[in-house]
């Protein structure tokens, strides 16, 4: 439903907005309405509610999901992570998709390879041959149990997931036009992704491009409050003060249009919130609107059963096996 409580605060906010900044109740009406249309127009059909419940809740209840294939019981982002995961229980895998330098989609959170692996350098400054070479074992905590692995094509992670029945998360960073592309050709060969699998993105971008590429494939937004002006942990991301607020101004702009509008223009069918700003009432009001919340990153066992017994919320976690710090 395009027209509900929610949103009907959200135009009023935009009509009293402009009227401030104009003084002028034509323009702000003109304003308001012109916006309305914009999303009336141009947003997405979710996808049947009954269809996005199979992805989210694959056992009809709240269910763990690896971060990274869980980082923290093997290297993240790997073939080795992935069949952990399903050893150790996580019903699906959130995988991190990146592209080299010569256009191979690949599983790999940073831009860069220093965290993870022995090599050095920038993602768009390497090829496939290249990323081949590296041991993406080499800087993790297990590192002598899992030596020599290699970094995936998204297409082998796939693959290795549906062998093992895992859901899998597809967490686009970013290259909008080329994710969307890629995904798109890997939905067509697999089919049972369309039952089986997710792409979210912090990107709004990049869940219209993937909705405008195939409107059938289950998406979701992710967030976290102060993401553009802050680090995972909490640390400034510029120094400069002006830079520093100017970005502050952008998340508060970013955090209303998420809860807003954004969602309902992208027609996604889960918001992937960071755990710190979900409640019981979050949830309840998300779940009144046809979407479900994902909350990350969970890392201890209370916390889980909270999620599990209280929330019946899917959750996203760093481990199956224990208790530990928060990968970032």
């Amino acid at each position: 439903m395009l027209w509900g409580d929610g949103l009907l605060v959200s135009f009023s906010t935009i009509f009293l907005v402009v009227l401030l900044l104009t003084r002028n109740p034509f323009v702000s009406s003109i304003f308001t309405g012109c916006v309305y249309l914009l999303l009336f127009f141009c947003r997405f059909e979710p996808v049947p509610q009954s269809r996005a419940l199979q992805v989210l809740k694959p056992k009809g209840r709240a269910a763990p999901v690896a971060h990274r294939g869980g980082g923290h019981d093997a290297p993240e982002n790997t073939l080795a992570a992935i069949r952990t995961a399903a050893q150790n229980g996580a019903t699906g895998v959130e995988l991190d998709l990146e592209f080299t330098g010569d256009g191979v989609p690949i599983l790999m959170h940073d831009d860069t390879v220093e965290r993870t692996t022995d090599g050095t350098g920038r993602l768009q400054d390497l090829t496939f041959t290249d990323i081949k070479k590296l041991n993406a074992a080499a800087k993790h905590r297990l590192w002598n149990m899992f030596d020599g692995e290699n970094i995936p094509t998204l297409k082998e992670a796939v693959r290795e997931c549906l062998h093992h029945n895992l859901t899998i998360y597809f967490d686009v960073k970013g290259h909008a036009d080329q994710a969307a592309e890629a995904l798109r050709h890997l939905y067509v060969e697999y089919p049972s992704l369309y039952n089986c699998s997710i792409v979210c993105s912090f990107e709004p971008s990049v869940i219209i491009k993937m909705r405008q590429a195939d409107r059938n494939v289950v998406t979701a937004l992710t967030h976290r409050p102060w993401s553009l002006s802050h680090l995972g942990d909490g640390t400034p991301r510029y120094n400069t003060i002006w830079k520093h607020y100017w970005y502050i101004l952008m998340d508060v702009l970013l955090d209303w249009g998420h809860h807003n509008f954004l969602w309902n223009l992208c027609g996604v069918s889960a918001f992937l919130m960071q755990k710190n700003y979900i409640s019981k009432e979050y949830v309840e009001q998300w779940n009144s609107k046809g979407i479900e919340v994902v909350a990350w990153t969970i890392n201890n066992a209370s916390e889980k059963l909270y999620y599990e017994q209280v929330l019946n919320s899917t959750y996203i976690t760093d481990s199956l096996l224990e208790d530990c710090d928060p990968h970032y």
